[in-house]
């Protein structure tokens, strides 16, 4: 029996760190993601719409500042700009606290919220470090089915998070 234990370890050993590498990440290594509302990420992340790479990834969805789709632009993730993906809309009420689940926490100048095209809040950070969760209160003025697109933009660089999330405004 101990003969077997060592050649099971002499075999194993050496395969260990191939199959940590070859396995999927889980979502807490980046940088972040909004949970509650379920952001599309999480939807990806927690197998509730079926998704490509984002499901290892919700949480690095980084783009240039200034841009406007789910995806930041970013190939691996384009199934987050489908809207006929299936995305689950979460009932909200006009007044909704959206919070970040930050993996990392970068120095953080505002946070955007757009909904319908517009801009629906804006808090400002002026820089600070954030903590492991970010929560904010955004109201809506507005009802109905809504995809919010909520933006983190980062201090010390040319970047920003984007996040999508599906409402329904009640």
């Amino acid at each position: 029996m101990h003969a077997k234990r060592k050649t099971a370890a002499a075999i194993g050993a050496p395969l260990a760190p191939v199959l940590a590498l070859s396995l999927p990440a889980g979502s807490a290594g980046a940088h972040g993601y909004i949970s509650p509302p379920p952001s599309r990420r999480a939807q990806c992340a927690a197998g509730t719409v079926s998704c490509g790479d984002i499901k290892y990834e919700p949480q690095s969805v980084e783009g240039p500042k200034g841009l406007t789709s789910c995806s930041c632009g970013n190939s691996r993730f384009a199934e987050l700009d489908d809207d006929s993906k299936g995305w689950k809309a979460t009932p909200v009420s006009r007044t909704t606290s959206f919070q970040w689940v930050l993996t990392a926490r970068h120095a953080t100048t505002t946070w955007q919220y757009f909904a319908g095209g517009q801009k629906i809040a804006e808090f400002n950070d002026n820089g600070a470090q954030p903590g492991a969760t970010v929560t904010h209160q955004v109201n809506f003025g507005l009802t109905g089915k809504q995809k919010v697109l909520a933006i983190r933009n980062i201090a010390d660089t040319a970047n920003a998070f984007y996040a999508c999330v599906d409402v329904n405004v009640g």
